[in-house]
């Protein structure tokens, strides 16, 4: 039985604390995936955090026929689509805050150039292959889980990731 299975089991006897537990290893890729789709901070916060409650509510679903990641994305895309429909969005933001552990100044400062390079070129994408390049490439999901969160067919994740794919290829070409 792996971890998330243990946690899940837990929290389906009465155990609520241990859905603390899932909360705090996904609550960063549930965000992204939000964030992908609502394109402003706050807003993601808020579909993650909509998206956590309504997994905890409906944990007792949950079978285990897939992975649980997969499931709990599919809850947050759904939410963050949601929160979208209700309202306007014109702010394109993003802040991510991601972890470096290099040892040299400078080689953090080229890494963060890097990455913040890629983060623009990844959200100048359409945002349905923007999040599909994320869940792929971040959050290491298959083509297959990918089509269970988004609801898109596996032959249009694949078309749109190769558009994506070439779009950022020529972008960042000065990067490679």
């Amino acid at each position: 039985m792996n971890e998330d299975l243990m946690y899940i089991e837990r929290v389906k006897k009465g155990d609520t604390a241990s859905f603390q537990f899932l909360v705090e290893k996904y609550q960063d890729l549930v965000f992204s995936v939000a964030l992908k789709v609502v394109r402003n901070p706050d807003d993601a916060q808020d579909a993650a955090q909509e998206g956590f409650i309504k997994a905890y509510q409906q944990l007792y679903k949950f079978e285990g026929k897939s992975k649980f990641s997969t499931w709990l994305y599919t809850i947050a895309y759904r939410a963050a689509v949601d929160k979208l429909n209700k309202r306007s969005f014109l702010s394109i933001t993003d802040d991510y805050d991601r972890a470096d552990d290099s040892t040299t100044p400078l080689s953090v400062l080229a890494d963060e150039e890097q990455s913040s390079f890629i983060k623009r070129a990844i959200d100048g994408l359409p945002s349905s292959e923007s999040l599909i390049i994320t869940l792929f490439y971040m959050n290491e999901c298959s083509v297959k889980e990918i089509a269970t969160i988004t609801g898109l067919t596996e032959t249009n994740i694949k078309v749109k990731m190769f558009r994506a794919k070439k779009t950022l290829q020529n972008q960042l070409r000065f990067l490679l």
